[in-house]
């Protein structure tokens, strides 16, 4: 599986497969409606949302994005195909986007995170700090998470030898 860039022309790919990912939960019609616009990827924006997709012999999986700047940013995006949930793909995901966090120097991303998606981000490390309100939804609250970049290793400090 290759994790990369998006290209802005796979804006409508995405926007797609977001719409197929949040569905699978069993969202009825008025739902997925009311999400519609929360759920799009702008063309415009692929780039500015440090967008990043999951592909296996050239077909998107999912994807993710990394938003705001340093040293506070967000986990805005992350959606995986529905067949393909469980094979580890929202993990590569997840690292892929924090690695790139650190490198750019943030400190904590927040996550707005879909209520059936919490016990995945709280498995991949991140804390529920509280709820917010859906941005599709009114009167609908979501999980709010952080998870902390923590700095590359730089080699130096203890080591382990072996005694004691």
């Amino acid at each position: 599986m290759l994790i990369r860039a998006a290209q802005v022309g796979e804006a409508e790919i995405l926007s797609e497969l977001a719409v197929r990912s949040k569905a699978h939960w069993g969202y009825d019609e008025a739902f997925m409606a009311a999400c519609r616009d929360e759920l799009t990827v702008p063309a415009s924006k692929v780039e500015e949302l440090r967008t990043v997709v999951a592909e296996r012999d050239g077909r998107i999986l999912g994807f993710a994005t990394l938003e705001g700047s340093p040293p506070e940013g967000a986990l805005g995006m992350l959606f995986i195909e529905p067949e393909v949930i469980g094979q580890g793909i929202g993990r590569r995901l997840f690292e892929q986007v924090t690695a790139s966090a650190r490198l750019l120097g943030f400190d904590r991303l927040t996550i707005e995170a879909d209520p059936n998606a919490e016990s995945f981000y709280l498995a991949m490390g991140a804390t529920r700090i509280g709820a917010t309100p859906s941005g599709s939804v009114p009167g609908r609250t979501l999980p709010l998470l952080v998870t902390r970049i923590r700095p590359p290793a730089t080699g130096h400090g203890p080591r382990a030898t072996g005694h004691g």
